[in-house]
């Protein structure tokens, strides 16, 4: 048992965050987290996102790289939330539309069921 945890060391080992080694833009980084894969995916799209700035740039300073990459990410970020923004919008506007036509439904199915029991 590992003092102070409760657990012993097997236990311990495996809630611990892996290291992952991956490769930007020619460098190696040794990342930690609890999902291998997903770190590596992350990496690949910085990477990607890296050359393309480099190629398009011409630049090979690989401080200005990293910055205009991480703009570039940045800017796909916000476009991303203003389109999820305006479909959150478009979604609660058709649900408070549908509530109304529903309600608009309900009310002239009672009153031909009230019609139906008067007659």
């Amino acid at each position: 048992m590992l003092r102070g945890t409760g657990m012993d060391e097997n236990e311990v080992m495996a809630e611990a965050p892996a290291a992952v080694a991956v490769e930007i833009y020619d460098q190696i980084y040794h990342l930690r987290g609890t999902d291998a894969v997903y770190i590596e995916q992350l990496a690949a799209g910085v990477d990607a996102k890296m050359r393309a700035v480099s190629a398009a740039g011409g630049t090979v300073d690989s401080l200005r790289v990293a910055v205009l990459a991480a703009l570039n990410i940045a800017d796909e970020l916000a476009q991303v939330k203003q389109q999820y923004a305006a479909l959150e919008g478009s979604l609660t506007q058709t649900q408070g539309s549908l509530r109304s036509r529903a309600g608009s439904l309900s009310h002239a199915l009672d009153e031909v069921l009230d019609d139906r029991k008067a007659g």
